[in-house]
């Protein structure tokens, strides 16, 4: 066994298992950690695929950024995850619909794979001499790939606002500044004008 193929081998396996990790955790502050451990995991396997760039990148936006932000978003609100979890039975089948759908794609990948090992080559794009691994990443996406990418753009900023809906909680007795309604009052309702009269101030 060569080095490479050993350290594929430990990276995979811990990014397989805290990724299992990250949804069996009942601490949400343990799933973000464990998150953070997968991310870190997926960067080594980056650079083993000699993808430096998207290594470091995995490394500074997703685990130096977003998972940070995560962590403090759980540790810092309020949010009762148990009430939230209730009436979760009631989503199970459509969990497993995708789950089966998921599970059946992976399958024809690996049956792909073991039918025609050099299917997964038949795509690909040469990297040109002379060309670090940044730009010829940017030219493959921002020119072949561009409508997908953009796509993934809008998938990411549907979620982030699903997040943001799901986890908005307005609580009854917290004061809030409503804008609309402070530019849309009248004088006689901000302005009371009293007449009073001489020795009877406060």
């Amino acid at each position: 066994m060569t080095l490479p193929l050993f350290f594929f081998y430990v990276f995979s396996t811990i990014a397989v298992v805290s990724a299992f990790m990250v949804i069996a955790s009942r601490n949400p502050v343990h799933s973000v950690l464990f998150l953070i451990l997968v991310f870190i995991n997926a960067a080594g396997l980056f650079m083993l695929a000699g993808a430096e760039f998207l290594a470091l990148i995995l490394i500074v936006v997703y685990v130096g950024a977003v998972a940070v932000l995560f962590l403090f978003v759980v540790m810092m609100l309020d949010i009762d995850f148990a009430s939230m979890r209730q009436g979760l039975l009631q989503y199970a089948p459509i969990g497993v619909v995708v789950g089966i759908i998921l599970l059946l794609e992976l399958l024809l990948v690996a049956g792909s794979f073991a039918v025609s090992p050099h299917v997964g080559t038949g795509n690909v794009v040469p990297m040109p001499d002379g060309i670090n691994n940044t730009r010829a990443l940017g030219q493959v996406i921002y020119t072949r790939y561009v409508f997908l990418f953009q796509a993934a753009g809008g998938v990411l900023l549907v979620a982030m606002i699903g997040a943001i809906v799901l986890t908005l909680r307005h609580k009854p007795n917290v004061k809030r500044q409503d804008a609309f309604k402070q530019i849309s009052r009248k004088r006689t309702e901000a302005v009371e004008v009293v007449q009073v009269k001489s020795g009877q101030g406060l």
